[in-house]
């Protein structure tokens, strides 16, 4: 099983084969849609003509680089900041993973162990880095022993709180509930 995102056929195949293209997705998966932030590097594929390698991200030019997140439609909503995120993951991922996306996951020897490696990467805080460990356990057969507890509640089987949980129209409406349930609470605690 892998993810299926309501976002064009071709980016969830792109998703389904690049564990850049994934780890890029989950990356970008901040402050906006997450069919957005999971399509963007399809999008950004389309732009280079090509899919792109770590090693090539890592090393191009910044400059360039957020002139192709920030050519309309923008990438992200924060084309410049996220551009220079996504530079920095292939660079961590050039020096720790001999440029090998999968890397980060593949060699993992429990949860625990998946858990700190994902949370290392640059803008990885807690909650997304467990967010992706459950990404990789349920949609895509990554389950080091406690993999599930490493990524806390989103590890849960029937869980419905985020990308990881996402099959179909229905689990994406789950998700969007619970989501929308965290924040109206987390407003009345404000005040």
């Amino acid at each position: 099983m892998t993810l299926s995102l309501p976002i064009d056929p071709e980016a969830n195949a792109l998703l389904a084969r690049s564990p850049l293209a994934l780890l890029l997705g989950m990356v970008l998966d901040q402050q906006v849609p997450m069919e957005k932030a999971f399509s963007s590097p399809y999008v950004l594929a389309q732009r280079l003509g090509h899919e792109p390698d770590v090693r090539e991200l890592a090393g191009y030019s910044p400059e360039a680089l957020v002139a192709l997140f920030a050519q309309p439609p923008a990438l992200h909503r924060f084309p410049k900041a996220m551009a220079a995120r996504v530079q920095e993951v292939c660079r961590v991922l050039v020096e720790r993973y001999d440029g090998d996306p999968a890397g980060l996951w593949s060699a993992a020897t429990d949860g625990r162990d998946l858990l700190r490696r994902v949370a290392e990467l640059p803008g990885f805080g807690k909650q997304k880095a467990q967010i992706f460990v459950a990404l990789l356990g349920k949609r895509f057969g990554v389950t080091p022993d406690g993999w599930r507890e490493a990524a806390g509640g989103y590890g849960d089987a029937d869980a419905y709180r985020s990308v990881a949980d996402v099959t179909d129209p229905e689990s994406l409406r789950r998700v969007r509930d619970y989501k929308q349930r965290m924040k109206a609470e987390a407003k009345a605690a404000k005040g």
